[in-house]
């Protein structure tokens, strides 16, 4: 390292040890007393530098950042921090006369308006010339931002402008990691969806099933193990951990616990039946909620006769797409409810996974049930599986079996043509539940190749005043799935209240919506139900019990 050994230097060297610098002469701009004070607590060598960041936001106040800038590191104190960089001040501790101001690079502000989640601004930046997969001294990406702080609308529109999904930090850490860290589940399903590596490991050997592991994130955990996360690796990582970090052990057993507890319990076939090659499931872990036990209604209180019929969809495992979690088992669990209401097994069409193909639900929908609803007949619909948009038009449409997000118009199902469909059978009344979402931008809905998430067209759809329709979501919002509970979150609370004797359409809805809301939340995700036309225009129709 060059020295510069002079009088003036020497001098220079020991104001600055004893905090005796007046840096506010030297700050081109005012500067709080709290950041002075924090610069004057650094020792800092006589050959490097302090970088002052002043930034002033118009919309969230002021950042003040204060580097010191090593010769192999970056030491950074943040504070008030309440917005995103626009103006930078350098002072050169061995040349104070060297004081200059600079506007803080295009690459810099995407980056804090990924993790502000300001998608408008991400937007704006990248028109201008930023980078999108630049990153900071630490290596981060604004997808790595995003990812950390959540931020689902940032990182879809990051995949589709050609953020590198597989990035890492200068720590080896990936974003589903910093994901993980947070909890943030409906992230990680979209990173993992979008290809990311759900075992690749951090320079220390960590990886994204420990992070969950470690900060107790049930729902990020069963994600994982469900997506192929490495559960054995996980654990062994966890237990050297221990050995290394004793005052740290009771964490270390509880996140281990943690793992144990959610292993997914496999069959032993290749016990069983030796002479068989064993094959490698995905199961769910074995869960008991509530509802799974059937409730009892009274004839006196069924409504359902032998003219009602009903039509169940269930797409848990696709030809060619992601999983949509217990999709299959809440269809399956839906029909049972249906027939303790009345419903009678032969008005029944329930298909699942492979039989729910685009051929199938044609047929059922459009030859099947106008073939034996009656006049006076009630027709119930449910669908769980995944939807999506057509990046063209924004109009809605049920992904079947065979499916394919990049060819709708000839592979998907229109919601319009549902509806429509619906709309010209001569049923008394018509109930359609969604538990699924139609914007692309995670959860239960798919996206084609390149396509940003939208608000579909759909949802406020005008509709023959027989139907009604109930769904799991509201405009870009996505449908997720409870792994404590085994069931989608809505489907759930939907069930449940048909449980606790809610006997319409408009009073199950508004039971149900704060609930999901609030077990949206807990799984770090924003999801509230809504029902087309208004609850308050369905008071005394719609009726499923007494």
């Amino acid at each position: 390292m060059k020295r510069i050994f002079s009088f003036e230097l020497i001098i220079l060297v020991l104001m600055t040890i004893t905090y005796l610098i007046p840096l506010e002469a030297f700050a081109t701009e005012m500067i709080p007393g709290e950041v002075l004070q924090e610069i004057r607590k650094m020792t800092v060598p006589s050959d490097q530098k302090i970088e002052i960041s002043t930034t002033i936001s118009r919309e969230r106040g002021i950042i003040y950042v204060v580097k010191y800038i090593g010769d192999d590191y970056v030491d950074e104190i943040r504070l008030a921090k309440k917005g995103s960089f626009v103006n930078v001040v350098f002072y050169d501790i061995t040349m104070p006369e060297r004081v200059y101001k600079r506007g803080l690079s295009q690459n810099y502000q995407i980056m804090d308006a990924a993790k502000m989640g300001d998608i408008v601004g991400v937007k704006e930046l990248l028109g201008k010339g930023a980078d999108v997969n630049a990153k900071d001294s630490n290596g981060w990406t604004a997808l790595i931002w995003a990812a950390m702080e959540g931020k689902i609308d940032v990182i879809n529109f990051l995949i589709s402008k050609g953020a590198n999904v597989y990035v890492k930090d200068n720590m080896g850490w990936t974003a589903l990691m910093r994901a993980a860290t947070k909890g943030h589940t409906s992230v990680m399903e979209l990173l993992i969806n979008k290809g990311i590596d759900v075992n690749a490991k951090a320079n220390d050997g960590w990886t994204a099933l420990t992070e969950a592991a470690w900060y107790g994130h049930v729902s990020a955990v069963y994600l994982l193990l469900n997506k192929g996360a490495d559960i054995d690796y996980a654990i062994i990582r966890l237990e050297s951990q221990a050995i290394k970090d004793p005052e740290k052990t009771s964490y270390y057993k509880q996140a281990i616990a943690l793992l144990e507890r959610l292993r997914p319990k496999k069959e032993m076939v290749s016990q069983q039946l030796p002479s068989q090659v064993a094959v490698k499931q995905d199961i769910h872990p074995v869960i008991k909620s509530d509802i799974d036990e059937l409730p009892t209604i009274v004839n006196k209180h069924k409504i359902i006769g032998d003219k009602d019929i009903a039509i169940i969809i269930g797409i848990e495992k696709y030809q060619g797409l992601p999983k949509s979690d217990y999709s299959k088992n809440d269809a399956k669990l839906v029909k049972d409810y249906l027939k303790a209401l009345g419903f009678q097994e032969r008005n029944i069409e329930l298909i699942t996974d492979e039989k729910a193909t685009l051929s199938a639900i044609t047929k059922t929908i459009e030859a099947w049930l106008p073939n034996r609803v009656k006049p006076d007949g009630r027709v119930f619909v449910y669908y769980s599986g995944h939807g999506a948009p057509e990046p063209k038009t924004g109009d809605a449409y049920i992904v079947p079996y065979d499916g394919d997000p990049n060819y709708l118009e000839v592979t998907g199902y229109p919601l319009k043509r549902l509806y429509a469909k619906l709309g010209e059978l001569k049923a008394k009344e018509v109930i359609v539940a969604l538990d699924s979402c139609f914007s692309g931008a995670g959860g239960r809905s798919v996206l084609a190749k390149g396509a940003r998430p939208l608000v579909i067209m759909a949802a406020g759809a005008i509709l023959p005043s027989n139907i009604v329709v109930l769904s799991a979501t509201q405009g870009t919002q996505i449908s997720t799935s409870s792994p404590e509970k085994g069931h989608g979150v809505f489907t759930y609370y939907f069930l449940k209240a048909l449980k606790e004797g809610k006997k319409t359409i408009s009073e199950i809805y508004e039971h149900i919506k704060p609930l999901v809301e609030d077990e949206a939340k807990q799984l770090n995700v924003q999801q509230s139900p809504s029902i087309n036309p208004d609850a308050e225009k369905l008071k005394g129709r719609f009726i499923l019990r007494r």
